[in-house]
């Protein structure tokens, strides 16, 4: 069985390219493109916090708690 040529991988190539389209090939390749980059932004900002699990963006209310009269 062996490996494959690079005749196999250029008859594989041409059989998708007419099967799916450029068009359809080209959409799918910039969807999993914008998918990357996005995971990489999120781990680019999730190592900027410190990898800390709490967040630092929480606010404290301050105020009086009084009891409500019915």
């Amino acid at each position: 069985m062996g490996s494959f040529s690079i005749w196999h991988w250029l008859i594989v190539l041409v059989i998708v390219l007419l099967v799916f389209g450029t068009k359809k090939l080209r959409n799918i390749g910039e969807d999993l493109g914008g998918a990357v980059k996005g995971f990489k932004q999120g781990m680019k900002d999730g190592n900027e916090s410190g990898g800390s699990t709490a967040s630092t963006d929480a606010k404290t209310i301050e105020g009086q708690a009084s009891e409500k009269k019915s």
